[in-house]
């Protein structure tokens, strides 16, 4: 029988792979509009979804107490995800991957005013690390021009935004019920671009298409549980993974060879993100440590 930290482990490791083999299906999908394959991703990405609604709740699973906050988290949302699938469509997707790392710089930032936390001088450190990162990850793009290297930044702000709403949500509305609307709201978004012209898929890429969204709903439910059943200090750092599968993906299949500012810039970023995560679980257990005092 496996402990719940194990557990927990098994399940980040599904996410990752399952992050992982939708990201690769994303950036293979550059044939058919954003939009089309973002109905894909929002529509199919319901049915993991209802598969985790408890039965007394079928009748009225969609009322919710904070219907605004929901949609701040949908519009947050939204922006990240068309950002990063613009970005896996333009750019090597190790790159991507390793600038996607940089999230919690803009969640730590983004605390300050909207959760009202105090901000250290360990994480402030983490913080100024974590650009240097992405500075020298998007140095090739700045030098360029390459305006593709600003998508998985917009991303990282709304991903930072988007954690800053189901930190407030998740007090009260479980983690189907925001799945749920997130999901409903690519699908929208995804429809409202057929007068753009859809392509019609062959059944192989229908079939591919909605991978891309089982896969997607299926990993962000295995992250809500890996956080639920374990320590989030053991499961976190897994999460780096990521890059490896992205190189070896971005390899094998685009040929892609990482250069080595791509390789410093994500190491520099991992870091900062590891520098943050410690300090808040310190925090953490400094403030229970008062309270049993």
């Amino acid at each position: 029988m496996l402990s719940k930290n194990q557990l927990g482990f098994l399940y980040m490791f599904s996410s990752i792979c399952a992050f992982s083999m939708m990201d690769v299906l994303v950036k293979w999908s550059e044939n058919y509009p954003v939009g089309e394959v973002l109905f894909f991703r929002g529509f199919c990405g319901l049915i993991p979804i209802f598969f985790l609604i408890p039965k007394e709740n079928y009748k009225n699973f969609y009322k919710t107490e904070k219907p605004k906050l929901h949609i701040a988290r949908c519009l947050a949302g939204l922006v990240a995800i068309v950002s990063v699938f613009i970005a896996l469509r333009n750019l090597p997707l190790a790159t991507v991957v390793s600038m996607s790392f940089a999230a919690p710089i803009f969640t730590t930032i983004m605390s300050i005013y909207f959760l009202s936390e105090k901000i250290g001088r360990y994480r402030w450190l983490a913080v100024l690390i974590g650009f240097l990162g992405v500075i020298i990850i998007t140095q090739p793009g700045i030098s360029s021009l390459n305006v593709y290297y600003i998508y998985p930044i917009i991303f990282c702000i709304g991903m930072s935004y988007v954690a800053i709403t189901i930190r407030q949500l998740s007090f009260t509305e479980p983690v189907w019920l925001i799945s749920f609307y997130f999901s409903v709201s690519i699908s929208i978004l995804g429809l409202l671009t057929i007068p753009y012209g859809w392509v019609m898929p062959s059944i192989l890429d229908f079939i591919l298409l909605c991978m891309v969204g089982l896969l997607g709903g299926t990993a962000n439910l295995l992250l809500s549980q890996s956080y639920k059943l374990s320590e989030v200090s053991l499961v976190t750092p897994i999460k780096y993974l990521s890059l490896v599968f992205a190189i070896i993906f971005g390899y094998f299949i685009w040929s892609e060879i990482p250069t080595y500012k791509t390789l410093l810039g994500a190491f520099l970023v991992i870091l900062s993100s590891l520098i943050i995560f410690r300090r808040e679980i310190y925090l953490k257990k400094s403030t229970l440590v008062l309270k049993n005092e």
